[in-house]
């Protein structure tokens, strides 16, 4: 049996955050209605990449029932009403305040159905200065501080998924479920609210530290890491970039003798410690690069497995589907072209 089997969503979403959550209550074994207007949620027209349809709409809306409705008219209101009686939880990420302008107050909502849970997302909260900012991934992103910790420090750059959409909708999710625990022992629905803006904030916790109460927030820089050296992508006589992440100074002195074998690097003081070593980054990359560089990427590999150093490729969006690390499960699309794409993060060791 499925965790929330029997349980009953209804939605009123678009985009990704909502509808991520509300995918991730349908995979738990939840009943999902999406309320969509008359020309559907906008993101069925982002692209077409998945066989003529939307990449998006059809990673986030698996398993779902489509419900157009007018929820302004009142032959759509008297329609939402009754599916939100009988309703457990509803998700929403509409303009903040828009539901309950058109006469679904959490008030009003609880009145007919206290076990009702509502969660509702936004870009920047429902009240405040803020909360009528627009709040696209790309623009929290950049308010959030994320875009000026990423990319180089010649060019900052975007995160190349929109993850603060995806952060929301996961901790709305978890907020969903948290919510269900707490109406299991109280009987009682309530509501909260989960804001792109906050999400973005709180994985922003280091930096700000930096910035607050340290020597000043961390600069974007690649592929290197603000607090860890060496950790970072070198290359290797065949072209290739291999990522390798130092952890400890036993690592460090297994790299230095095992893998580039100069023994002489960990005496030298310029690196005998983490911070030395971030200190003096630029000294560092240009030691540990002249001997990658003489080493072929697999000969690197080699002498870091065999070392125990932790590394990585820098692959494509190609090289995923390959991976040997990668579960895949089947999608299709609303004319019921399938498509094999990741799977659920989630894997129970035995079927649900």
């Amino acid at each position: 049996m499925s965790a929330l089997e029997g349980l009953l969503v209804v939605s009123v979403e678009q985009a990704v955050a909502a509808p991520l959550c509300t995918a991730r209550l349908v995979a738990a074994g939840a009943r999902v209605i999406k309320i969509e207007r008359e020309e559907g949620d906008f993101a069925r027209g982002y692209d077409t990449a998945a066989k003529g349809e939307s990449s998006y709409f059809t990673w986030l809306n698996q398993g779902k029932e489509s419900l157009v409705l007018n929820f302004k008219d009142d032959d759509g209101s008297a329609l939402l009403w009754r599916l939100l009686k009988q309703a457990d939880v509803l998700v929403q990420n509409l303009a903040p305040g828009a539901l309950a302008r058109s006469g679904f107050s959490t008030e009003k909502l609880h009145q007919v159905n206290p076990k009702l849970i509502v969660c509702n997302i936004s870009g920047y909260g429902s009240s405040g200065k803020a909360s009528t900012l627009p709040a696209y991934d790309l623009l929290v992103q950049a308010e959030s501080g994320l875009i000026a910790t990423s990319g180089s420090e010649d060019a900052p750059g975007r995160i190349g998924v929109s993850i603060c959409d995806i952060g929301a909708g996961m901790t709305a999710y978890s907020g969903v479920l948290e919510a269900l625990l707490k109406r299991g022992i109280s009987g009682k629905g309530e509501e909260f609210g989960v804001s792109l803006f906050d999400v973005a904030a709180e994985w922003m916790s280091v930096p700000y530290i930096h910035a607050e109460y340290g020597n000043g927030a961390p600069r974007p820089i690649g592929l290197r890491h603000p607090s860890i050296a060496p950790y970072g992508a070198y290359a290797c006589s065949d072209n290739r970039l291999v990522l390798i992440s130092i952890q400890n100074e036993r690592e460090w002195q297994r790299l230095c003798a095992d893998v580039l074998e100069q023994h002489g690097l960990i005496s030298d003081t310029r690196f005998a410690t983490n911070n030395l070593r971030v200190d003096n980054f630029q000294q560092l990359d240009e030691a540990l690069s002249a001997i990658t560089v003489q080493l072929s990427s697999a000969e690197f590999i080699r002498r870091l497995t065999s070392a125990r150093i932790a590394f990585g490729s820098i692959n494509s969006p190609n090289d995923l589907n390959a991976h040997p690390a990668m579960r895949h499960a089947q999608f299709q699309t609303a004319e019921k072209e399938l498509l094999q794409l990741p799977a659920n993060a989630v894997h129970w060791s035995t079927p649900s």
